[in-house]
């Protein structure tokens, strides 16, 4: 996890909101607390590092129509789900909604602590993906439509021959373009640029 995360604590209990500050701050995370869906939501913005503790029931927004907000929002922050009065529909659908863990009151610290800093991890894994999915994206934006059927045919594993034929040129005409295609992406291997292929398809299935 990233020096800049930070743990997002949203309950309208003052004396948990305290607890869980002085508890995860103790381990050297940063933390920020809010008594209400509607003041965190005032105070985020999309894109900040860190993961989400939320209290279920709440005054206002609870905390499951806060995790249903941000998912519709399509802001990607993983949440916690803490409660006191958690049964098994509830558990069922915050982690059907998303929810890496679901906690209930009274828990035990270190178990807590293990959730947030598994969701701060599986937060920077999210991160360094999509940063690398942009950077492969603005590579792809650099070829020709040429050389993306080229990288395309390359990457489905069909041969300089077969590509040549497909497109009624010569073999010699898609070796210039394949070598154009590994310069523009900087791959160094055939395997380099199927890899590169790959993150940037489009996900199947849930998240």
């Amino acid at each position: 996890m990233t020096n800049e995360s930070t743990v997002f604590v949203v309950d309208d209990d003052q004396a948990m909101r305290t607890s869980l500050q002085w508890l995860i701050e103790s381990t050297g995370m940063s933390v920020r607390t809010y008594e209400s869906a509607a003041d965190f939501l005032a105070g985020y913005y999309p894109g900040r590092a860190g993961c989400l503790l939320l209290d279920v029931r709440m005054p206002g927004m609870s905390g499951l129509e806060l995790q249903a907000h941000l998912e519709q929002a399509g802001y990607r922050i993983p949440v916690i789900i803490i409660t006191g009065h958690g049964d098994v529909p509830m558990a069922v659908k915050a982690m059907k909604s998303g929810a890496v863990d679901f906690i209930e009151k009274p828990f035990h610290d270190e178990d807590l602590l293990r959730s947030i800093r598994r969701a701060l991890e599986s937060d920077e894994r999210h991160r360094a993906n999509r940063a690398a999915r942009a950077e492969i994206a603005a590579r792809l934006a650099q070829l020709t439509p040429r050389e993306h059927e080229v990288m395309a045919m390359v990457t489905d594993g069909k041969s300089n021959k077969d590509i040549a034929a497909a497109l009624g040129v010569s073999a010699k005409t898609v070796e210039a373009h394949r070598a154009r295609v590994m310069e523009k992406m900087r791959a160094d291997s055939l395997a380099e640029l199927v890899r590169m292929a790959l993150t940037v398809a489009p996900d199947e299935g849930p998240r």
